[in-house]
């Protein structure tokens, strides 16, 4: 299985001079923008109109045609999983239509929207509303996570979607990816420097950064981790680590100790560090609850990324991975039904997707019933 630990370097673009659906390494993302208005993005756990999720199908993304079909059947279970709760639309070419049909058990709607991989939350619509209530997609220009993979498609996906719906796409001047923020709906984001303040992705200063992730958002605060770079293809998003649950309370997922040999367990407590000593934009300091990592891991990959905290909120339920350690799985369960009363918890094991680099949060974005 390609990892996106693993797929770094540049190779990915460089050596076979595959070329991005955007023209360049910045798209439309760093000119000069301006707007007339600033832009809301409700919280995950709002209330959905439905999920969007992308179709794993490129052999240049996954070489090993087992690997994609492996993939495929575990996003074909997430989708089926999420729809017992909400609508589901898979996004994919014609082709696969068929092929999706099938693996889903036609529990997801097909849309016409060639995609290459799976990792909608990044490259997917972010949907934004106005002053007015109206409903927006936010434009975060989608480069292939710095030029690392292919996304001649991908890069697509957001554009295509807003065509389809008939809805404005708001260019946000930015480079980057949803995966690397968490909002709260109320004023205040969390992110890591490494996945913007990054030159693969923006060519402007951390300052510009954040003026423009609140414009884009409705924030009136962004709280900066270093963060990690060039250890991953995502330069460590913060989804991985850190979640708000509401607004004053965040889950962060964290290694028993900082361990010297691994450079994003010491990322993690440095982020942890900062959250601590943190306000947020209505001056609260936080409520922070920490999750054990799975310690007993079902599967070998050294590359597995095991986020318990990388799980999705949809209508009612919340969905999460399990990775075979009954002790740390039990455990993730009860403090997300703690954190969730009101919502079942659903643990899956999706192992693949883990292997790739990434988690359920990953693979999914929401888009949110209009709430004006």
């Amino acid at each position: 299985m390609v990892s996106r630990r693993l797929f770094l370097g540049g190779s990915a673009i460089a050596a076979t001079g595959l070329l991005t659906g955007c023209g360049g390494g910045f798209g439309g993302g760093n000119g000069i923008v301006q707007h007339e208005t600033r832009y809301r993005l409700p919280e995950e756990s709002a209330p959905h109109l439905r999920t969007f999720m992308q179709w794993p199908s490129s052999l240049e993304v996954y070489e090993d045609p087992d690997d994609l079909v492996v993939m495929q059947g575990a996003i074909a279970k997430l989708a089926r999983n999420i729809a017992r709760f909400e609508p589901v639309v898979m996004l994919g070419a014609a082709e696969h239509a068929q092929q999706i049909a099938e693996m889903t058990g036609g529990a997801a709607e097909h849309w016409d929207i060639p995609t290459e991989d799976l990792w909608c939350r990044d490259a997917g619509p972010c949907f934004v509303q106005s002053e007015n209530g109206r409903q927006h997609i936010m434009h975060f220009n989608f480069n292939g996570w710095g030029q690392n993979q292919l996304h001649k498609n991908d890069a697509l996906v957001a554009r295509k979607v807003a065509e389809r719906l008939k809805i404005k796409l708001i260019d946000s001047g930015l480079v980057g990816e949803p995966g690397g923020f968490e909002y709260d709906g109320e004023g205040t984001i969390i992110a890591h420097e490494s996945s913007w303040v990054n030159p693969d992705r923006n060519r402007i200063g951390k300052a510009a950064i954040t003026a423009r992730l609140e414009q884009a958002t409705g924030a009136r605060k962004v709280i900066w981790a270093p963060g990690l770079k060039g250890q991953d293809i995502t330069d460590f998003h913060i989804d991985a680590l850190a979640r708000f649950v509401a607004p004053g309370r965040i889950l962060i997922q964290l290694p028993k100790k900082a361990d010297e040999r691994d450079p994003f367990s010491i990322s993690a407590w440095e982020t942890y560090q900062i959250l601590k000593n943190a306000r947020d934009a209505e001056g609260r300091k936080f409520e922070l609850i920490v999750l054990d990592e799975p310690e007993r891991l079902r599967s070998d990959d050294e590359e597995m990324v095991a986020s318990y905290a990388n799980y999705y909120v949809c209508n009612g339920a919340v969905i999460a991975a399990e990775f075979g350690d009954d002790k740390a799985d039990e455990a993730a369960r009860s403090t997300l039904a703690e954190l969730y009363p009101e919502r079942e918890i659903v643990m899956l094991n999706v192992d693949p997707i883990g292997e790739a680099g990434g988690g359920i949060h990953c693979a999914t974005q929401q888009q949110p019933k209009n709430l004006i």
